[in-house]
């Protein structure tokens, strides 16, 4: 019986040896694993350097570098989650949060961050990471949707040019895009191959907001005036105007980029991020300017999804993960990632920077919509992604290319839709 005994502690001690393994304070430095879903180039070297700085700086706590992917970070996480492997920090999307803070898979920053980013990055912002009264992420990079617009054919035209002061209505962007068509041309060519965050983000702006939450807390969706008018301005410059390419419904937002080059479309809505692309892929000589997107009865808002960075549950070193995000983010550094992404920061000092307000591929102009942009609607809703993917997406592309009219859409939304995110919310 001692024997056992014995052997029952010598086993509960090597457990504890190999738990406490890999990091603690007797075990040499702590290292980080930070996953970031850094893609283009210049974004990927500029993380890579930031790291490269910590841990010059920082010998108890190594970053060790993981490169993730957009295409996959969802469904990546959840089984990093499940087996126990997430990394320490996590680079994500805001709308992809809620599942997993709600889930217990997300810290709770509340206690850990500094004063000094809580109050860089505007409360608009935090909210877009708050869900219940848990703040899971912080939010630092986001960038508006505009229209990239060639700009001698406008200027041909003698349409009004728009600008943030003075932006299109959505009535008077119809109007134009109808008086630049023809001959085989079009004055828009949306690239709705994901319509669902393009239409609600957009609808901010006409007074949309799609999701209600009651008093219960329990959020319905409702299709309401402010819901139709982005949505119908786009089906009737495909179905009616044919001012808007329908062959494009279906498309990337790099799919439209050819076409645009070769004098097919006037203009293409587009995140801010793609100047990048123009940059690098149009013609010699060709001419083109950033153009805010259209206002509705709430003005220029738009909804945005900010990039974030958060700390898995299961980290046992939290602390130094939020250090390590908080220096990532310190304003100058927070440019660099602007700059590196081709996006907007959130923190206010970095918006400030001279970088970011240049009349070079049109930096000034993004950085004059930041202001307007607000949570995109769908930011806190359990089941959103469900009711995306099962729902809104396949309602919304029969809509655009005239297989279904305004109440069947609304019906689907509703109906359909109130049904997945009920079982969210029991």
């Amino acid at each position: 019986m001692r024997s056992g005994t014995a052997a029952l502690v010598v086993t509960v001690l090597l457990l504890l040896a190999g738990c406490s393994a890999g990091g603690g304070a007797d075990d040499g430095p702590v290292t980080l694993r930070f996953q970031s879903l850094a893609w283009q180039e210049e974004s990927v070297r500029a993380n890579k350097d930031l790291v490269k700085e910590w841990n010059a700086t920082h010998p108890d706590v190594k970053v060790e570098y993981v490169q993730g992917s957009w295409s996959s970070v969802h469904d990546q996480l959840l089984t990093s989650f499940e087996g126990g492997e997430a990394p320490d920090i996590i680079h994500d999307a805001s709308d992809d949060l809620a599942d997993f803070a709600y889930g217990g898979r997300l810290a709770d920053l509340s206690d850990l961050l500094p004063a000094r980013l809580t109050s860089d990055i505007p409360r608009r912002s935090w909210e877009t990471t708050t869900f219940g009264d848990g703040v899971y992420g912080v939010p630092f990079l986001q960038e508006p949707r505009v229209l990239v617009a060639n700009a001698p054919w406008l200027k041909r035209s003698g349409v009004r040019i728009p600008t943030p002061q003075h932006p299109w209505s959505w009535a008077e962007f119809r109007q134009i895009t109808r008086r630049l068509s023809g001959d085989g041309r079009f004055g828009v060519a949306w690239p709705l191959k994901e319509p669902v965050s393009a239409t609600l983000n957009l609808s901010l702006s006409a007074g949309g907001r799609l999701f209600h939450r009651g008093a219960d807390g329990k959020v319905t969706v409702r299709f309401e005036t402010g819901d139709e008018v982005v949505p119908r301005t786009i089906r009737d410059q495909v179905g009616t105007d044919h001012s808007a390419s329908s062959t494009t419904l279906g498309s990337g937002g790099s799919d439209t980029l050819p076409g645009f080059f070769g004098g097919r479309y006037a203009m293409v809505p587009l995140g801010f991020s793609y100047r990048q692309q123009i940059v690098q892929q149009a013609p010699e000589g060709f001419d083109w300017q950033v153009l805010p997107a259209p206002a509705g009865a709430d003005g220029l808002a738009q909804g945005v999804s900010p990039q974030t960075l958060s700390v898995a549950e299961d980290s046992r070193h939290k602390k130094d993960a939020v250090a390590f995000i908080d220096f990532l983010l310190r304003p100058k550094n927070m440019v660099r990632l602007a700059l590196g992404d081709w996006m907007l920061p959130t923190g206010t000092q970095a918006l400030a920077d001279p970088a970011l307000h240049t009349a070079e591929d049109d930096w000034a102009t993004g950085t004059a919509l930041a202001g307007y942009l607000r949570p995109a609607p769908a930011q806190s809703v359990r089941g959103y992604a469900e009711w995306k993917d099962k729902v809104a997406t396949p309602a919304f592309q029969e809509y655009y290319s005239g297989a279904i009219g305004t109440g069947e859409l609304r019906e689907r939304l509703e109906e359909d839709g109130n049904l997945v995110l009920a079982r969210y919310q029991r």
